[in-house]
């Protein structure tokens, strides 16, 4: 196709089937959207992870399948409750059950990433009967048919290379006659098995496939409109920007605002594919778009927040004036799959801050006792907590004279603990007090981009 729109659907867009029939007008509106990406039900990935950890009494574990067993059935009786799809459902709801069971006499991640995937088979499920009872050439897809990743379940990476050539196997060839409804979020690894790409990764998965079928855009439906300057719940003067770059938009995305998963606009940049985000809600508001260049690049854009920071300071005099060092930590961090966020150093010590990203993680620290163990072997280590991270986005940060200045005269009487600048012209990073974060961000915000 010519012109071919990806869009993707986040939890709360469909949480119903008020919010499903929202969607389903966004999607038959526009000719050009012919692959529709969908996120499970709001709710429902919390309780399949909680059913998946194998540690609910059997009462609560009846509550969550009630739970889970009432926001499908609201939406079936919607539907009208056709035999066909109503049969789908409670199949799936029958395998949660098992699995759920299953996990209780002994869980792994690869029964977690099975079990956390039939939300998004559920709710893909159910609106496509939606768009099906409306008249529409819908049809459902199981995206693991073409979403090949690893084995790391949880937060696998995709095989790019194999999804592009089964997508345009598997998938292209129902674009002409079909509106395709897929799942994000999942896939699977080349022995079949379920993978997750990580909390968040349905917008990823939409981004992959857009590049795979060579999209001219994607659409990110959420329950915002748009990308804001901060966010609006610490800051009431915070106002959605209209257009944004790719390269101020994965800093934001990488640094905390919500809106966007952090990996999202790596496929969508390398093929160069616009990114709108609206609001599902209220599409009429519009949104934001993201695109390679844009007419306006004021030196502040934004300010985003990431909460609950570790801090990770290994001091060694063997550092002076050696090699080798830093090159023995990242791999001891590799080895554990580690990802280091910041990193700040000096003749005997660096400091580095670290990503915990990922499904399984639920912000927990990943310095596990064998992590600490072999890293102390090396060097002395420090961990602090209670922090947040900060971050300044825009453009030439680095190179106008006074830009560093302006945002530390701001926080004259705040205790910075580390600063990350010059690396990227898009940001400025530090870190503050969990206790001062918010305050950061609104002074900030008032000073620099009311």
């Amino acid at each position: 196709m010519s012109q071919l729109t990806v869009a993707k659907f986040g939890g709360t867009s469909v949480a119903d089937a008020q919010a499903m029939g929202r969607c389903a007008q966004i999607v038959t509106q526009n000719p050009q959207t012919r692959v529709v990406a969908l996120s499970a039900s709001a709710g429902v990935t919390n309780l399949l992870v909680a059913l998946a950890q194998g540690t609910l009494s059997a009462e609560e574990r009846q509550a969550h399948l009630t739970r889970l067993t009432h926001i499908q059935d609201a939406i079936l009786d919607a539907l009208g409750r056709p035999a066909a799809i109503c049969g789908e459902i409670q199949t799936i709801l029958a395998e949660v059950a098992q699995l759920a069971e299953q996990a209780v006499q002994e869980t792994d991640a690869a029964l977690v990433d099975r079990l956390v995937a039939q939300g998004e088979l559920m709710s893909t499920r159910l609106f496509t009967e939606l768009l099906v009872q409306q008249g529409h050439t819908a049809v459902w897809f199981d995206v693991r048919r073409v979403m090949r990743t690893d084995s790391l379940f949880g937060k696998a990476t995709p095989a790019i290379e194999a999804l592009r050539t089964l997508s345009q196997q598997e998938l292209a060839p129902l674009l002409a006659e079909h509106i395709v409804i897929t799942q994000g979020f999942i896939g699977a690894n080349a022995e079949g098995q379920t993978t997750t790409l990580g909390r968040g990764g349905s917008d990823y998965s939409a981004a992959l496939l857009a590049e795979a079928l060579n999209a001219t855009e994607l659409e990110i439906w959420t329950d915002v409109p748009g990308i804001y300057t901060t966010d609006p719940r610490l800051v009431s003067s915070a106002h959605p920007i209209n257009e944004i770059s790719f390269a101020e938009a994965a800093e934001m995305a990488t640094f905390g605002a919500k809106v966007l998963h952090p990996a999202t606009l790596q496929p969508a940049l390398r093929k160069g594919i616009p990114v709108f985000v609206g609001s599902s809600k209220d599409p009429a508001a519009g949104g934001t778009w993201v695109r390679g260049q844009t007419d306006s690049t004021p030196l502040f854009r934004a300010v985003a927040l990431r909460r609950n920071q570790q801090l990770l300071t290994l001091q060694s005099p063997s550092m002076l004036g050696a090699s080798g060092f830093l090159a023995e930590v990242f791999s001891i961090l590799a080895k554990h799959r580690i990802s280091v966020d910041l990193i700040t150093t000096s003749e005997v010590s660096v400091s580095l801050t670290l990503d915990h990203t990922g499904s399984q993680s639920s912000g927990k620290s990943m310095l596990s006792d064998a992590v600490l163990a072999e890293l102390g072997a090396l060097c002395k280590v420090r961990v602090e907590e209670d922090l947040a991270l900060v971050a300044l986005i825009g453009n030439r940060m680095s190179e106008v004279n006074g830009a560093g200045s302006r945002v530390f005269n701001t926080l004259d009487d705040v205790n910075i603990r580390l600063i990350c600048y010059g690396a990227s012209p898009h940001n400025l990073c530090f870190l503050v007090r969990e206790a001062d974060a918010v305050s950061v961000v609104q002074r900030l915000h008032q000073q620099l981009l009311d």
